[in-house]
């Protein structure tokens, strides 16, 4: 089997003997021990497996390996500087946004795209960003002003 490299949370990542067909969901939770990005539905519809690929989001379930070679990918680990909370991970807490949690580490990969490319979001905009998202328990508002909260602390600063 084929090797393949790509950086993950800024580190360079060489992986052997790994079948260029699976998922990259498995390969981070199996064969790298990154277990914060969850399966849900396993179709690319739900985002609970949303990562960030090159700084856009991606669905890690439906992404075999082999095309992430040589790219750069982030995870809910790799989200806030070195292992500091990024400020929508402080934002989610101060709004007390998650109920199970299942879907969070998702919510959050979007939500950091979201404010990375738009520093100031209307409602709409944070309703269109985080669509691909479902919530089972229904924080979508909660996950709405969490959001802004953020935004109102990182203008300026590049999320």
């Amino acid at each position: 089997m084929p090797t393949v490299t790509f950086e993950i949370n800024g580190t360079r990542q060489v992986l052997a003997d790994v079948d260029p067909a699976t998922p990259l969901l498995w390969v981070l939770r199996d064969a790298l021990g990154l277990v914060g990005t969850k399966y849900g539905c396993g179709i690319a519809q739900c985002g609970a497996c949303t990562v960030h690929l090159n700084g856009e989001p991606a669905r890690a379930c439906s992404l075999p390996v082999a095309s992430v070679e040589g790219q750069s990918i982030t995870t809910i680990e790799g989200l806030g500087p070195r292992g500091e909370l990024h400020p929508l991970q402080e934002a989610w807490i101060a709004m007390d946004v998650p109920q199970c949690g299942y879907c969070q580490a998702g919510q959050l990969m979007s939500a950091a795209a979201l404010l990375k490319a738009n520093a100031r979001p209307t409602d709409e905009d944070i309703d269109r960003a985080m669509a691909g998202n479902l919530c089972r328990c229904g924080t979508y508002p909660r996950i709405r002003a969490a959001i802004h909260k953020a935004a109102e602390g990182v203008r300026g600063e590049g999320v």
